[in-house]
């Protein structure tokens, strides 16, 4: 009750202001996203056969939660510097300053709002984009062909056996080749005691079964020794048998497909199979579904500043540094990404890089306006 009471007639007057322009931006940004690629695209498909009217139109609205993701944040920037520079230029800003309100206090209800929008980006990457993601793959019927390969390790680190999966998708596994490692050990190479090539493969907990199996049995030094055809063979026993079908089909998503608790879990497989770059890699990602969001804040407060300035001052300035901003932060994002992936960063030092970076920015305007 006591912070209604404070919520004042300008509180009121600036969220609503700056809500109707984000608002604004966004749908601008989503139609601007939509209509060069992706609409042709789906009108080509319908014309073609291969979607429905109504296919096409659940196609558009799951592909909205990606789009939304990315235009959040830029809504926000955007509302909030056009609402502050038309503040500006009608003198309603030096009104409110001779009032004897300070800048934090002008953009008080600013940061309300985006604090909001925050939370909604949060929600939109950890539920709303994995969700519609595997709406589209259905509907898209997105299952091509994929091919993985997985090592397993013994207690030291030693490889044992490697599993070739040349074709799977999310229905069958097949064309799989099982390297079964001999126990001499070598300095420059693993020996290898049986080959097993199957036109099939069933995964289980605690195993995987091949089918229509051509075994290879090598003697110590190489040489195949014989050739047998065997209807099927027991690999993979135990959490290897899991763990390589987990990544296998984590291997068909991308990062922004998974929510947080199973990016966290895929995470931790990772580690505990010795992936490091993909663990990386992954892991700066995971980050990012936290510090992604509160850059709406640092956008918004960024925006407002930019909107403070001088009754004759030209408009194109602050918009010009606005899109520079945007377009630095979506450009560099695959850099840093590669740092993570690579170790030359930290995955928590990458992921947190624009919020410092705005943070620095908005320390600089604040200075410069002399505010």
């Amino acid at each position: 009750m006591n912070f209604l009471s404070k919520i004042k007639l300008y509180d009121k007057y600036i969220f609503s202001q700056v809500f109707a322009t984000t608002m604004g931006a966004i749908l601008l940004f989503t139609v601007i996203w939509i209509a060069p690629e992706m609409l042709l695209n789906t009108i080509r498909k319908v014309l073609e056969g291969g979607y429905t009217i109504k296919t096409a139109v659940l196609v558009l609205f799951y592909e909205l939660p990606n789009i939304l993701g990315k235009a959040l944040p830029v809504g926000l920037l955007l509302g909030s510097l056009f609402t502050f520079d038309k503040l500006s230029k009608d003198f309603e800003l030096t009104i409110f300053r001779v009032a004897g309100l300070s800048v934090l206090r002008i953009i008080a209800p600013v940061i309300i709002f985006s604090l909001m929008v925050t939370a909604l980006c949060f929600v939109t990457y950890d539920k709303l984009i994995p969700i519609s993601s595997d709406k589209l793959v259905k509907i898209k019927r997105e299952y091509y062909p994929s091919q993985y390969i997985y090592t397993q390790k013994d207690e030291t680190g030693r490889p044992s056996a490697t599993v070739v999966v040349s074709r799977f998708n999310h229905s069958n596994i097949g064309k799989v080749i099982y390297l079964d490692y001999a126990n001499d050990n070598y300095k420059d190479f693993h020996g290898l005691s049986h080959v097993y090539v199957a036109n099939n493969a069933k995964h289980f907990d605690d195993k995987w079964i091949l089918t229509d199996v051509l075994a290879y049995n090598l003697s110590g030094n190489g040489i195949i020794d014989d050739i047998v055809r065997k209807p099927s063979q027991e690999i993979l026993h135990g959490d290897s048998a899991k763990n390589l079908y987990t990544l296998m089909m984590y291997s068909l998503k991308r990062d922004r497909e998974i929510g947080n608790k199973d990016l966290k879990s895929y995470i931790n497989l990772l580690n505990n199979e010795g992936l490091d770059e993909e663990s990386r890699f992954m892991l700066n990602k995971y980050y990012q579904r936290y510090t992604h969001p509160f850059v709406c804040v640092l956008l918004a407060i960024l925006g407002s500043l930019l909107g403070f300035s001088k009754p004759r001052e030209q408009r194109l300035i602050g918009f010009t540094i606005a899109i520079g901003a945007i377009f630095l932060y979506y450009i560099t994002l695959p850099f840093f990404d590669l740092l993570a992936e690579k170790g030359v960063l930290p995955p928590l030092i990458t992921a947190s890089f624009p919020l410092i970076a705005f943070s620095c920015a908005i320390w600089a305007f604040y200075k410069s306006k002399d505010l």
